[in-house]
């Protein structure tokens, strides 16, 4: 559609195509996200670096297996993924990208040099995703402690299953050194009437 149509509200010529929505990345692209980062980091990063990007990468590592509990359109999964795609690996190339006496040495806002900012960035994105975690853990745990309780009152003494105890056997079942009618200990003979009397054993003249 031209200018003149959009001002005046001309009809459309053409059908406008709909917009295409990229498909959301999947467990394997975040992990890889992560890993490449810390990949780059390791040799080139100080120590101090190269600690909190392993740190936010062993946190995704565990997260991203369990994002889909957090249901479609969650925030904290929404914050997870990000930071595993966007906020880390940009912090961290944008410190990368510096000669390291410049970002380690200069100081460049309000009393911090790069080295400082990139470690306060990658302590905020840690301290962030353990919090997620936290969470989703607590609702496992929550869930887990609430079957339990389920299956106290359906199984429980007061339910409608009692399991049998000491001294006690299932249906059909018998109890050790104990038979069931019509059939005998291991070495005896079936139960039932006595065995029937053969000819007497002949005797020497």
């Amino acid at each position: 559609m031209g200018w003149w149509q959009r001002v005046f509200g001309g009809r459309r010529t053409e059908e406008e195509p709909p917009l295409a929505v990229p498909a959301p990345p999947t467990t394997e692209q975040i992990v890889t996200s992560v890993d490449a980062v810390l990949a780059r980091a390791s040799g080139k990063a100080p120590a101090a670096v190269t600690a909190r990007v392993q740190r936010v990468a062993e946190t995704v590592h565990e997260m991203a297996p369990r994002l889909d509990r957090l249901g479609a359109g969650s925030q904290q999964a929404h914050t997870v993924v990000a930071t595993a795609t966007s906020y880390l690996p940009e912090a961290v190339d944008a410190y990368l990208r510096l000669p390291r006496d410049f970002a380690d040495r200069r100081v460049v806002d309000r009393g911090k040099t790069s080295l400082l900012i990139l470690c306060d960035q990658l302590d905020l994105l840690g301290a962030t995703l353990d919090k997620i975690s936290d969470a989703v853990s607590r609702a496992d745990a929550v869930a887990l402690v609430a079957h339990g309780r389920f299956l106290e009152e359906k199984f429980g003494t007061s339910g409608g299953l009692t399991l049998p105890g000491a001294g006690q056997s299932l249906p059909g079942q018998a109890l050790p050194g104990q038979a069931l009618p019509g059939q005998a200990l291991p070495g005896q003979g079936t139960a039932g009437p006595g065995p029937t009397p053969g000819p007497a054993p002949l005797e020497a003249p």
